[in-house]
């Protein structure tokens, strides 16, 4: 049985595109966990199959990120199989418990423990990091090679993001992709960090801590038709835990902080809306003894 789903998660893996790997795992895209199925006709019927609206159209496929905690050669086999199996089964737990106490995360698709394999709903939008104008994580600088290569397309795309926010001086900060689509709906910064601070109170609420709060593990996404014209998605959840004191759900924030001093030192000042928001969330008797 293991043999089989481990050749199974394998399998998935092969067909995948390697985007990011860590010290803990490696992280892949893939289309869909189901290949496309595909309908032959018989020969006989293929004049009338041509003329007439085909029947072969499929359900759009679900894309795929696969999370493998491959083996670590510094600890013996038997303890890193252990570990692997107890993380991956809590952070599945984590966010299946997220989910259903209406905390944004990814759906969990698919669970292989003996593997190491993790498959979770592929989150389109943008990162706080690339919003706020982080850039993407894991973006390195243009060797010297490249640099004349790519001056002429760096430039262009620096004069559309000026037009497209009205910048014509081009004076002003050019801004992501992401804080231009949010301000074509009129979402502020000050929104986006009451956003960021509702959806923490909801995850500490369940008693659930992140471990690894940046805002590279935080999606900005579009809603069309809901309530809210976007939500905030919390991502990678592999060094959550339980909250056993309140001081566990304080070094949270204080990574999250620390991110923002570091990472986005222009936006420092908008984290006291983060904890206004949160703080409100909590509740007063959170925050009393």
């Amino acid at each position: 049985m293991s043999t089989a789903i481990a050749s199974a998660s394998s399998h998935l893996i092969s067909n995948a595109t390697l985007i990011k790997q860590g010290a803990e795992a490696k992280v892949y895209s893939l289309l869909s966990l189901y290949p496309e199925p595909q309908i032959f006709w018989p020969e006989s019927s293929s004049s009338t199959s041509s003329s007439s609206p085909s029947s072969s159209t499929t359900a759009g496929t679900t894309p795929v990120i696969l999370k493998y905690r491959f083996p670590k050669q510094y600890r013996h086999p038997t303890l890193d199989s252990a570990l692997t199996r107890s993380r991956l089964a809590f952070e599945a737990r984590a966010l299946t418990r997220c989910a259903r106490a209406g905390v944004a995360v990814p759906r969990v698709l698919w669970v292989d423990e003996g593997g190491g394999v993790l498959g979770l709903e592929k989150v389109e939008g943008w990162s706080v990091r690339e919003v706020l104008g982080g850039g993407a994580e894991g973006e390195i600088e243009v060797v010297e090679e490249e640099e004349e290569e790519q001056e002429g397309d760096a430039a262009e795309d620096v004069e559309r993001l000026k037009l497209d926010d009205g910048d014509e001086d081009g004076l002003g900060q050019v801004e992501s992709e992401g804080m231009i689509q949010l301000k074509r709906i009129s979402v502020t910064q000050e929104h986006l960090m009451s956003s960021i601070g509702t959806a923490l109170s909801r995850l500490h609420i369940t008693t659930i801590i992140h471990g690894d709060l940046t805002t590279s593990n935080m999606m900005v996404r579009l809603t069309p038709g809901a309530a809210q014209p976007y939500e905030i998605v919390l991502i990678d959840f592999g060094l959550s835990s339980t909250a056993q004191v309140a001081e566990n759900y304080a070094v949270d924030l204080y990574v999250l902080e620390r991110a923002f001093a570091s990472t986005h030192p222009q936006s420092e000042g908008l984290y006291a809306g983060v904890l206004e928001s949160y703080a409100r969330g909590m509740g007063e008797k959170r925050w009393q003894p």
